[in-house]
């Protein structure tokens, strides 16, 4: 039987070895529009079964019961040995999402299944939710000064080398560090100069646990050159689970602004509640260690609290579930019938004019709107995990600005 608690959608029904059973995430952005009879059937004639789920509740069940082709997925759902221990169907695996760090890649190889991720779909709305939580919190960094701002970025890839274009469009000073890329221009301060040097904090870094060979005293994430790191079992040699724990935050100024929209347990999440207590440090969060759960005593204590959302935007989701898509058709050798072109409707949101007209922030994206809409949700001393995913799955999918 099916997972009495998902809410399963079905199109068409198979009668035939060409077929194509999809099981889905309920909550990726225009999956009719994109996996249908039409998109996919190339000239093989093949009709296009799709079971639409929420992503908590595609478990190991459904997946023995449904025998898909295809799984598509998005952060909330781990994908491993324990998921597809019963499934001898799937043959492909697409994530509409940046990270990784849900999807066991080893494991994927071995079984022969095809992964692929959407890099980089959202790197835009996440760089713009970052720089519209600093603008609002400090509107006098809109202003060019002999001593502007320094945004320190940890983690330099695909959201971090954006949000520096950014920031340099403003005129401010940017100290990057990313252990795992090379010294550049933007890869320009060590861990601790970051920490101690920025009047904001940013972090962009995988969620990543230390590797069984690093000893207890080896390396860490803080420490400034190349790594080896093995992104399939998502293990490094610099960690960066609790990369910002005490010791961090007792090095960072009281003064500085701290953001992530990374991983939540990037972030102890106790330690951080103790320097806010201490210092009274302004503090961003989009995504938490115990997400999708949040006490009130954290919440309490942030500057701006959402719920996971920094990347929604329609273009960031509409290009997530578009890669993956492509990827799709690659795997199937047809073409792709269908461009996340055709469905944006017009964008009038230019950030050139967002920069000469500071005032439109809000017009543009009101991040307080979200911060108020999570903190409304607070019952019992805590968001519960039920209302969290509600909000993610109910989010108005605001626009990404034209850079």
């Amino acid at each position: 039987m099916l997972n009495k608690s998902a809410d399963v959608a079905m199109e068409n029904k198979p009668n035939a070895a060409t077929d194509l059973t999809i099981v889905a995430d309920s909550n990726i952005a225009s999956l009719s529009e994109f996996f249908n009879n039409d998109t996919l059937s190339g000239t093989t004639g093949r009709r296009v079964r799709m079971i639409k789920v929420a992503g908590r509740d595609i478990d190991a069940q459904l997946l023995a019961d449904t025998q898909p082709n295809v799984l598509l997925i998005r952060s909330v759902t781990h994908v491993n040995a324990d998921l597809l221990k019963d499934n001898d169907s799937v043959r492909f695996v697409g994530s509409a999402t940046i990270g990784t760090d849900h999807v066991d890649q080893d494991y994927l190889a071995a079984r022969r299944i095809h992964f692929a991720n959407a890099a980089g779909c959202s790197k835009h709305s996440v760089a713009q939710y970052v720089l519209s939580a600093i603008l609002t919190l400090r509107p006098e960094y809109w202003q060019r000064s002999s001593t502007p701002p320094t945004l320190g970025i940890i983690g330099l890839g695909n959201i971090g080398s954006t949000l520096a274009q950014y920031a340099s469009s403003l005129d401010w000073q940017v100290l990057g560090y990313d252990p795992l890329l090379p010294a550049s221009s933007l890869n320009n301060a060590s861990f601790a100069q970051v920490i101690e040097k920025s009047d904001v904090v940013s972090l962009h870094v995988p969620l990543t646990d230390k590797s069984s060979a690093t000893s207890v005293a080896g390396s860490t994430y803080h420490h400034n050159h190349a790594s080896r790191v093995n992104h399939s079992s998502h293990v490094s040699e610099y960690p960066t689970r609790h990369l910002i724990d005490k010791n961090v935050l007792d090095a960072m100024p009281a003064s500085t602004l701290l953001i992530n929209s990374a991983r939540g347990p990037v972030i102890d999440a106790a330690a951080l509640q103790a320097d806010i207590e201490r210092t009274g440090r302004q503090v961003v969060l989009d995504v938490f260690e115990h997400e999708p759960q949040i006490e009130e005593a954290l919440l309490s204590k942030l500057a701006i609290a959402t719920p996971h959302i920094a990347g929604y935007t329609l273009e960031g989701k509409l290009r997530g579930t578009q890669m993956i898509y492509d990827a799709l058709c690659e795997k199937l050798s047809i073409s792709p019938a269908q461009s996340m072109h055709q469905l944006l409707p017009l964008n009038m949101f230019l950030w050139s004019e967002l920069q000469a007209h500071p005032d439109r922030l809000v017009k543009f994206y009101d991040i307080m709107q979200d911060d108020k809409a999570l903190r409304a949700t607070l019952a019992e001393g805590q968001i519960k995990a039920a209302a969290f995913d509600q909000l993610r799955r109910d989010y108005h999918l605001r626009r990404e600005w034209q850079f």
